[in-house]
Order: structure tokens, then sequence, then C-alpha cells
């Protein structure tokens, strides 16, 4: 069972033109992170460095989007998403992340790099986490955490399907006017 994580409620923003970077090795552990990164999610450098990626998860973000993500990145794609993350204290702060592997001259993919920006907050109230929040509890609807992650990946895939859009393409189209249907 994992351990209860401490959430506030509360939603910090960083300025529009700010961007949150890091990087990680291939096991997602931190290797680089900048001074926003730092400050909007309340550690220090000493903190994070070697520290899994996902010392920022949120418990509101739907485990299929990361599924998803991680499954892009390894396979030596790009992938934006819209990501929840949490500070040290518990606060929350959204970004819209463009994630991308790190080649070596080979072409070996050695790590990941992430920018996340601000996202456009009407999307993520009126269309993001209505997606998430049905995410999740096709999530918690199973018995299994695996088999609720891939029946919530199954919602993802059946919307872009009722759509005819990649995962790309809905990202970047979220909230303009066409109906979506999560459910």
């Amino acid at each position: 069972m994992p351990k209860p994580v401490f959430l506030t409620g509360v939603e910090r923003t960083f300025p529009d033109d700010d961007i949150i970077v890091s990087k990680t090795d291939l096991k997602g552990r931190i290797t680089y992170a900048n001074q926003v990164f730092l400050q909007i999610a309340d550690y220090t450098e000493q903190e994070v460095l070697g520290q899994p990626h996902s010392i920022i998860r949120h418990p509101a973000m739907p485990r299929c989007v990361f599924k998803l993500l991680w499954a892009t990145i390894e396979a030596g794609q790009e992938i934006f998403a819209y990501v929840i993350n949490r500070a040290k204290n518990g606060d929350h702060y959204w970004v819209y992340a463009h994630v991308t592997p790190s080649f070596d001259n080979a072409g070996r993919i050695i790590g990941y790099h992430s920018n996340r920006r601000v996202p456009d907050h009407k999307i993520v109230d009126d269309h993001i986490v209505p997606l998430y929040q049905a995410l999740r509890e096709e999530e918690a609807r199973h018995q299994s955490r695996k088999d609720g992650m891939m029946a919530a990946e199954q919602m993802i895939f059946d919307v872009l399907a009722r759509q005819g859009v990649a995962y790309d393409e809905f990202i970047a189209t979220v909230g303009q006017e066409r109906r979506r249907g999560y459910r």
C-alpha cells in the first residue's frame, strides 16, 4: 500500500515566461533541476538529485497517463501532456509538459528532458480535470491497480478513436470547440 501523501489543496503558480526544466536518467531519477523547478516544488537541489521524478507526483494524476508518457519517450518520441504536480509541502501546480528522450552520438537514449510551462487554466479546468477524474475513477474501480491502469488507458484510446485523432493531436487541440466524450 502506498504511503499517504499530504495535500494542502493550495495551488501554486509561476510566471508565464518561466520554464520548469528537469532531466532524468533512464530510470527516471533526477539528474538536473533548474531553479524554477526547485522554487515551485520547494526542494533544494540536494533533495532532488538522484531521486525519482515521481517525488513530485500528485495523487490526482492518473497512472495511465504516465504509462502512456513512458511508453512514448522510451520509444524515442516526444510527448506533450498536462500534469498536476505536488510541491514538497503538499501544495499543487499544473504544468503543460514537453518530454523528450535525450540521445547519445550513436542514437541511443541516455535519459529524458522535460520543459514545463504554465498551462491554459481554462483548458485544465474545463477539459483536463474532468478527463483525469474519469480516468482515476476507472483506475479505482478495479481491484488490481494494473487492471485499473489498463482499463483507464483503454478509455483514453476510446476517446481518441471516437474523435479520430492521435494523442498528440488531442493534446494540441484540447479546448477547441469540438465535442469531447470522456466517458
